[in-house]
């Protein structure tokens, strides 16, 4: 009975103390020392959440900036990839009709364009299937549409792109890359 007793009393304890006393404990130092990342590192626009830094959102009208294709249809209650491997018939079926979708959207923007000069994050989903960013190469692709269809400057739209690009970590870890959310809001924000 005496190890029925100390087993219960420590199951108690060590659900009091781990599941409660330090998950608290970490929210409150994450809401002191890092409050922006621990509400989700959220973007405001006029004081309203337009959406996260971390998630991909669905940008689908020409006047705005494209995102990678989402295996997960964006949402990020569930991410996840599509583990479709390099000798899928599905995934080369999804890389034709993006590489299509892109030729046609595109195309009149950017006279001779061939579907080798489509980046390959314009085309496959990401990892997660919400990746926030696209390659500066994707972005660039896309400037003279927006461009075009906001009645901006190349240069101008140039200037945002290179303002919402970020460089490797740290200098040598993964790509370069460009925020889509944030360059899309920058870009509402240059045509009012």
């Amino acid at each position: 009975m005496r190890n029925v007793v100390a087993s219960l009393l420590a199951v108690v304890l060590l659900t009091a103390v781990f599941g409660f006393a330090y998950p608290a404990l970490m929210t409150g130092v994450a809401q002191v020392a890092f409050k922006s990342q621990a509400d989700g590192s959220l973007v405001r626009r006029g004081g309203v959440v337009v959406g996260s830094k971390l998630a991909a959102q669905a940008f689908t009208g020409p006047q705005y900036f494209h995102e990678r294709p989402s295996a997960v249809a964006y949402n990020a209650a569930g991410t996840s990839f599509s583990n479709l491997g390099p000798t899928s018939t599905t995934l080369a079926k999804d890389v034709g009709a993006a590489v299509a979708a892109i030729l046609k959207l595109e195309g009149p923007y950017n006279p001779g364009l061939t579907a080798h000069d489509i980046p390959a994050d314009a085309v496959t989903p990401s990892g997660s299937g919400i990746d926030p960013d696209i390659s500066p190469a994707y972005a660039r692709l896309q400037e003279r549409r927006i461009a075009a269809v906001r009645k901006l400057s190349l240069a101008t739209v140039d200037r945002l792109v290179r303002a919402h690009t970020v460089g490797r970590a740290w200098g040598f870890f993964g790509e370069a890359g460009v925020d889509v959310l944030e360059l899309n809001v920058a870009l509402d924000g240059a045509t009012r």
